[in-house]
């Protein structure tokens, strides 16, 4: 499941979004703006994209049962999968119809103060809410860089509100020089182009997204240094004499299925391989406390 501080991340990127898309709604009626209402729509499809992550947050807490024996963390990354498809079927393709609609018929913006105004409170929300998200990020990262967190990352719901509040960040700014290109050239149409723009945005991140949680969905090993960590800690036990092999599945971003196979020593009756296994298990356990499923399988070196 996914960590408090994770939640802490939704809920402000949620109560913010929901603010930003009434005032961007009714800063577009008020102006006529389409990369205002481009902007509207995307808070909006973020507010949605926020309480399916919260749902999902949920789901994933629940405990296993006989239907689903290893839980339900998975869930969490089904829902970051939707929201991907949702940033780009609904953000992205309603910003780029909207771009087109402007472009074809431009008509000058009305009140642009208005517009200005609602963009430089938007920007002080969005900021707010990323970089709750964008500190957290940088705490869990450690020494890896940017990109290579998030590739490495098994929290969606954090990497997802943060390159959604990055989106709209950049979104706001595209339409602000939008907005204030086309006043200043006379070039309406140039407030349509900005909506497209925003809308190639939204598209590349929710590309991005879906084939990060497409590779969680499948199923992904657990980070080198803790199969290699176990690999040692199984290894140093005197009655193993090699571990033949680790497998590791996340099961949610903090959830770890481990199976190994291991060789025990030779002379060793099958209450012996058992307490041996036992004991590995438990000491496994105390060091990974993220491994919540183990499996040890013995296996004999006698011909």
């Amino acid at each position: 499941m996914a960590s408090g501080s994770s939640k802490l991340a939704v809920y402000a990127a949620l109560a913010g979004n929901l603010a930003i898309a009434v005032i961007k709604f009714a800063a577009a009626m008020f102006t006529g703006s389409s990369a205002m209402l481009s902007e509207a729509i995307h808070s909006l499809v973020d507010t949605v994209n926020q309480t399916l992550l919260l749902y999902g947050m949920h789901r994933a807490a629940l405990p296993a049962d006989a239907q689903h024996p290893f839980g339900y963390g998975k869930e969490l990354y089904f829902w970051s999968f939707v929201v991907a498809i949702l940033i780009f079927g609904l953000g992205a393709g309603f910003s780029i119809y909207e771009g087109l609609h402007g472009i074809l018929r431009p008509r000058p913006i009305e009140n642009v103060g208005i517009s200005y105004l609602v963009l430089c409170l938007a920007l002080l929300f969005e900021g707010g809410a990323g970089f709750l998200a964008l500190r957290q990020f940088l705490a869990e990262k450690g020494d890896l860089g940017f990109f290579a967190a998030v590739r490495r990352g098994k929290d969606p719901a954090l990497f997802t509100v943060l390159f959604e509040d990055g989106a709209a960040i950049l979104g706001l700014m595209i339409a602000m020089t939008g907005i204030f290109l086309g006043q200043q050239l006379q070039l309406p149409w140039l407030d349509g182009a900005a909506a497209i723009v925003i809308g190639l945005v939204l598209a590349g991140v929710a590309v991005f997204l879906a084939y990060e949680c497409k590779a969680l969905l499948i199923g992904e090993a657990a980070e080198p240094q803790i199969v290699e960590s176990c690999r040692a800690l199984l290894n140093g036990d005197r009655r193993v004499v090699r571990v033949a092999g680790i497998r590791t599945m996340h099961l949610g971003p903090r959830e770890i299925l481990l199976v190994a196979d291991l060789d025990f020593a030779d002379g060793l009756v099958s209450d012996q391989v058992e307490a041996a296994s036992a004991e590995l298990e438990i000491k496994l356990r105390a060091n990974f406390p993220e491994i919540r499923h183990i499996y040890l399988e013995s296996r004999s070196l006698a011909p």
